[in-house]
């Protein structure tokens, strides 16, 4: 899409709210893009976020202007305005107050994860129900997308059968690393956003006092390649047998979250598991783990750590 085609999208769905031309929209876009070198996805954020503070509007109030359906395995830019015929895969328990519905969509292309705000006021989606949901934003963070339904979100019921493809894949191998920001994190408290506090503040949203989270970044070796992986809360726990709760402990008594990492790492560095979930960049998602007996799991840690 070129600088016409997004000023056309941009002044469409401005055009009620403020006195704008296309020509308008297309100057700012090619201020950015031309004079300062801005790529023309992060030019189009800008300009539509100056456009907001202008109308004095909020994001989840933006209309899409004539969408495309899209499949969910083609979704590959942020804050994009698309149709989606999808079914609802599974629901997970939300993690805020604030959060209406979070979970799974997927189509024949694969899968992708959805959220759901109260605020938004929407009709409550039925997990194995399939969908025509209208007027859907994409989000990207670290490279993986999802989608977000607001308050121009359309729902509509569809009366058939939808085969959700299958994007997950098993990998298996010692766990020679357990990477930084492993153990009792934090993460942003702010509606919608997942990202962990660094230093106790989210690159986004600033300072914040961060709700506790556990997880694991991890490497597995079978000893031809690597394979990073990502246990989550749940994942996390059945993997190292410490609980929130118990990793909360442990970080207050000694006054360092950092000793909960160490003490995951202590029982399962060095051990061999078989994991199984989607990919998301270069991460594994576990959704399933085995542990696995491998007589040369010490040999693969011990070639891991001298490298």
């Amino acid at each position: 899409m070129n600088v016409q085609q997004h000023a056309q999208e941009i002044h469409e769905q401005f055009s009620d709210e403020l006195d704008i031309t296309v020509d308008d929209v297309e100057e700012r876009l090619n201020t950015l893009v031309n004079e300062y070198r801005v790529p023309v996805e992060e030019a189009r954020r800008s300009v539509v976020s100056n456009y907001l503070d202008e109308a004095g509007m909020e994001r989840d109030q933006l209309g899409g202007g004539g969408n495309e359906t899209v499949q969910v395995a083609d979704i590959d830019q942020d804050e994009q305005w698309v149709d989606v015929r999808t079914k609802v895969v599974e629901l997970w328990e939300p993690r805020s107050d604030s959060i209406s519905q979070v979970g799974l969509l997927g189509d024949e292309s694969g899968t992708i994860k959805f959220v759901s705000f109260k605020t938004s006021e929407l009709p409550k989606l039925a997990e194995g129900q399939v969908y025509k949901l209208g007027n859907v934003v994409t989000d990207e963070y670290q490279g993986n997308f999802s989608v977000k339904l607001n308050k121009t979100t359309s729902i509509t019921e569809l009366d058939e059968e939808l085969e959700v493809g299958d994007n997950s894949v098993s990998v298996e191998g010692a766990l020679v690393d357990i990477q930084s920001g492993s153990g009792l994190i934090k993460r942003c408290p702010e509606e919608g956003c997942t990202r962990v506090l660094q230093n106790g503040r989210c690159s986004e949203h600033g300072e914040g006092e961060g709700e506790f989270d556990l997880r694991i970044k991890g490497v597995l070796d079978d000893g031809e390649q690597v394979h990073e992986v990502i246990f989550d809360q749940e994942a996390t726990e059945k993997l190292t047998g410490i609980g929130l709760e118990e990793a909360k402990e442990m970080a207050m008594d000694a006054l360092d979250t950092t000793v909960v990492a160490d003490e995951m790492a202590e029982g399962v560095l060095g051990r061999y598991y078989r994991v199984t979930g989607p990919t998301l960049g270069r991460y594994v998602l576990v959704n399933e783990m085995e542990t696995l007996g491998a007589p040369d799991a010490e040999a693969t840690l011990i070639r891991a750590r001298s490298m």
